[in-house]
């Protein structure tokens, strides 16, 4: 399962950050490493971008960014 699947105060680990070169340097600093629990606090109207909540902050990223990230249920 991929990020951009998951509902809204649905709450999942990340378990792999995929992409490659500067977009998987981006997500990991962003704090979207492994092991870390994330929930997702919004979507947009239309879908894209989405809020999640990861390491006491939110993060808005983009649908397309949210598929490379794998996560599994917690």
């Amino acid at each position: 399962m991929t990020l951009d699947e998951l509902r809204i105060g649905q709450k999942s680990k990340i378990v792999a950050v995929n992409g490659q070169g500067a977009l998987r340097r981006r997500l990991l600093d962003m704090g979207l490493t492994p092991h870390t629990e994330v929930m997702v606090r919004k979507v947009a109207p239309m879908g894209d971008p989405i809020e999640l909540r990861l390491r006491g902050y939110e993060l808005t990223i983009r649908i397309e960014d949210a598929k490379e990230i794998e996560v599994e249920g917690v």
